[in-house]
């Protein structure tokens, strides 16, 4: 028991730090590790590292420690004059911190292995924000909603964009739900509405959801926060990081006197909630505000506050819902806003970018609600993109500032003769300036998802296209890096994941991105 407790005391002991090396270092065992495995067959092995399967902790410019000896006892160093008693050598906490936030996500899953003073280290909030401040997570994609055998599949598939490995997570809080929406929130993933059956798959049997879970990557932890307001499947979300508690959120009841005010006259923030005539005037002085208001974001301390709007989706009996609510992380409440705009059809697709939420509906219209005033407008594009209206086009948002699209047009074969017409996926980028659409590059594929799923993370786009062909169910996952000037599409993986589920898996797929 004594022997115990020395690995937990006052520090860690480097018997610790050599558990599983020869050479010295920390090398983990990484076929002990249950966390984030990787389907070999029938057997789990964990992934650490893009090769080995062991974890270096020390791999990022800190030394090594050597063994002084290859028995089985704790580390010793000889005291100078002091008859050469045995003493324990413990590894400070700061720096111990410094070399575990470093690692990748597998890796320190692997980490936590090696004691419990590492694992409680590892999970602290401190911890955790040591490691976001630190820039060191790289980019994971979390695939939702399969369906495997006719069932709501528990399972969740991550894909590690640096490793470029798939691997697969079981949760038991979603077997039976489906048509469920997705985002991701700092480190976090929440999982709004949905529908949830115990049985095979069947609409006509399915409860309608108003929870909202959150699945925390780092913890593999699962937690609810405050319901809705309305019960929808499938609704369209977008987040916004607020970067000062004086927001307020305006109701509905507050909107509906502001709409009654302006009939019989023009509004200039309704008809330009986006203050785009202010830039055609003058996009230097917006500029210029911009960079202040930057400045003064600096000054304020890390607000982690944020807002997650829900529009649309389908309520109990699988009708179109126009109402929308708005998510506050600070008092966890979710407050009903203004409803769509009439007539503006079914939303299929939704981004924050600027501040300012866009929706695309399946009628090919853009609306904007502006999250600070507490209304919607409509936006007229011209022209709009040309679609073919089988496929659901997809908006993302790239550095907060860029909104894109992605859709599917047809291409006319140039004119050549005996060249037939195809259809294409494009992505188009919106001009704030003119309010067009601008076609910026083409997809290599041909575009066989219907229900293809893109997000979008800083400067890169990431898709997901699912469909059935010659028996199975294959998925492609691809890339483009905006800030490119060429813009190419390419290939991340393929055929990984996919072959186990049903077709219905092409519907019902959600995907997020979290940087871990």
């Amino acid at each position: 028991m004594m022997e115990e407790d020395d690995d937990v005391t006052q520090g860690v002991l480097l018997r610790c730090l050599s558990l599983y090396s020869r050479g010295g270092g920390c090398k983990v065992g990484a076929t002990t590790s249950d966390e984030f495995g990787e389907i070999v067959g029938k057997s789990y092995k964990p992934v650490c590292g893009a090769q080995d399967t062991s974890v270096d902790c020390f791999s990022y410019g800190v030394e090594k420690f050597r063994k002084k000896n290859n028995k089985k006892k704790n580390f010793q160093l000889q005291e100078p004059n002091h008859n050469n008693n045995e003493m324990h050598v413990f590894l400070p906490d700061d720096i111990l911190e410094m070399c575990l936030m470093r690692l990748p996500l597998t890796s320190l899953m692997n980490s936590r292995l090696v004691c419990k003073k590492w694992r409680s280290l590892t999970t602290t909030t401190r911890f955790m924000q040591m490691r976001r401040d630190g820039y060191y997570p790289s980019p994971w994609l979390f695939l939702f909603g399969t369906v495997k055998d006719g069932f709501c599949s528990r399972d969740i598939h991550a894909f590690d964009v640096s490793f470029n490995k798939w691997h697969k997570i079981e949760a038991e809080v979603l077997k039976g739900r489906f048509s469920f929406s997705v985002t991701s929130v700092h480190d976090n993933i929440y999982l709004v509405g949905g529908c949830s059956i115990l049985g095979k798959m069947d609409r006509n049997s399915s409860k309608t959801h108003r929870g909202v879970l959150v699945f925390s990557p780092m913890t593999k932890s699962w937690h609810k926060v405050a319901s809705m307001k309305h019960a929808r499947s499938k609704p369209v979300l977008g987040v916004y990081k607020v970067n000062s508690n004086h927001l307020t959120i305006k109701s509905q009841h507050n909107n509906f006197f502001r709409t009654r005010q302006r009939i019989g006259g023009v509004s200039d923030v309704y008809e330009d909630p986006h203050r785009l005539s202010v830039r055609r005037v003058s996009r230097t002085s917006f500029e210029d505000q911009k960079s202040k208001q930057s400045k003064v974001n600096k000054s304020v301390k890390d607000c982690r506050r944020f807002l997650i709007i829900a529009a649309g989706g389908f309520g109990s009996w699988d009708e179109p819902l126009d109402s929308c609510e708005i998510y506050d992380s600070s008092s966890n409440k979710w407050t009903e806003i203004q409803q769509l705009p009439v007539d503006f059809g079914v939303v299929c697709s939704a981004v924050v970018c600027n501040g300012i939420f866009y929706v695309y509906s399946e009628s090919n219209k853009l609306a904007a609600y502006d999250i600070g005033l507490g209304y919607w407008a409509r936006v007229q594009t011209t022209p709009p993109p040309p679609q073919v209206h089988e496929y659901t086009p997809r908006l993302v948002s790239c550095d907060d500032r860029q909104l894109f699209m992605v859709s599917v047009s047809w291409c006319e074969g140039d004119g050549e003769i005996g060249r037939r017409n195809k259809a294409v996926r494009k992505l188009w980028e919106l001009d704030f300036e003119y309010l067009t659409w601008n076609e910026v590059c083409v997809h290599p594929d041909a575009p066989m998802d219907w229900n293809s799923v893109f997000v979008a993370d800083k400067n890169l786009i990431f898709g997901v296209e699912m469909f059935k062909i010659f028996g199975q169910v294959l998925e492609f996952l691809t890339m483009c890096d905006v800030s490119d000037p060429k813009m190419n599409w390419v290939h991340v993986s393929k055929n990984q994941v996919a072959r186990e589920m049903d077709v219905s898996s092409c519907v019902m797929k959600s995907m997020a991105v979290v940087h871990l």
